[in-house]
């Protein structure tokens, strides 16, 4: 790729990346005991719908061996 032989036309460009403002973002509230509390909340409610889904999806992931079957002597040969 070639580099342009020009020099930037404009001065303001060239200084558009050292650029810092002195004006500074307000500074972000801190969050009430009741939302702290609501976000724990909302959390562990998360966590244990996963864990149950997980402990009553097992069963049904673990594969299963066939039961022996059991004869009864009233139907063996009469």
């Amino acid at each position: 790729m070639f580099r342009r032989r020009e020099s930037v036309p404009f001065a303001f460009l060239a200084e558009a990346d050292s650029f810092r403002s002195n004006i500074a973002p307000p500074p972000r509230e801190r969050a009430t005991r009741g939302q702290m509390a609501g976000r724990w909340l909302m959390g562990l409610t998360i966590v244990a719908g996963l864990v149950g889904a997980l402990v009553i999806g097992m069963p049904s992931l673990q594969q299963q061996s066939p039961a022996p079957t059991q004869h009864s002597e009233a139907s063996d040969g009469r």
